[in-house]
């Protein structure tokens, strides 16, 4: 089994950690990590019997993948930390947002086997990787191989579903899914306020938006309809849905989304720059 050494053990990381032991693809004996919060150590320590300390280059020691689970503003400085570490020919992971494969690979050149260059992956996973429900894309950096997506995919399966992207298209990844949950989760917040501001109680009103959004996304992971059939399907003309829906559409909540999403994705790329 290859081992696998996690640099950053933030919510990210966690969330992948717990994919991969509840799938039991890996055992904690497989897998290091490293972070510089005491109690991010802890976490991962007490809780998913994982070692992790403040030392990167001891996660990254010996690793067979290692995974940058690291903010993109400090990329540049923890693979100077813990290039000296990574092995020759070790499968390198990012889930940084905006950070190219190709500044990956320049940076920890020194650890190419003889003739080849640096094997990276990158993935845009999402925050629902912590119940089983996440989303990653997946795409290739110069010199990763097939088996290389292949194992990427063994371990962002585990958390949930996944795509092959070409890395071009990261960015834009990074703003529908990769931020995505926060958009639900915003949306779930204003429906709350909204009901509170028709007259139920805050308990009430955050009862009942936090049901409908479970219950519409289980509805829609079930069914075979597109969303929009599933909205048409709700939507009785004249009726009091068809009066919600020509508000958001008078007030262009499609053309709100797409400006949101391209905001996003600017940001991804502002980040590698």
């Amino acid at each position: 089994m290859p081992t696998i050494g996690f640099i950053g053990a933030g919510n990210m990381a966690e969330a992948i950690a717990r994919g991969l032991l509840r799938k039991s693809v890996y055992q904690p004996s497989d897998i290091k990590a490293t972070d510089p919060n005491p109690e991010r150590q802890r976490l991962f320590t007490d809780d998913l019997g994982i070692t992790c300390s403040e030392d990167c280059q001891k996660a990254a020691a010996g690793a067979d993948i290692v995974i940058l689970a690291v903010k993109p503003f400090v990329m540049a400085e923890v693979l100077q930390q813990v290039g000296p570490m990574v092995k020759p020919g070790a499968l390198v992971i990012s889930i940084a947002a905006g950070i190219s494969s190709r500044f990956i690979e320049e940076s920890l050149a020194n650890t190419a086997l003889p003739g080849g260059g640096v094997r990276v992956v990158r993935v845009m996973p999402n925050t629902p990787m912590l119940v089983g429900k996440g989303m990653s894309a997946i795409a290739r950096g110069k010199f990763s191989t097939e088996h290389d997506i292949i194992a990427a995919e063994r371990i962002f399966s585990a958390g949930g579903a996944t795509v092959r992207i070409t890395e071009d298209l990261m960015d834009a990844v990074t703003g529908v899914s990769g931020s995505g949950p926060a958009y639900i989760f915003f949306l779930t917040e204003a429906l709350a306020q909204a009901a509170v501001a028709a007259g139920l109680t805050e308990a009430q009103a955050a009862q009942l938006a936090r049901q409908t959004v479970i219950g519409a996304a289980e509805l829609l992971a079930q069914s075979k309809d597109s969303p929009a059939e599933l909205r048409r399907k709700v939507t009785t003309p004249k009726g009091t849905t068809q009066a919600a829906i020509e508000t958001m559409q008078a007030a262009d909540f499609a053309g709100l989304m797409t400006r949101a999403v391209a905001a996003a994705t600017k940001r991804a790329k502002e980040l590698g720059r």
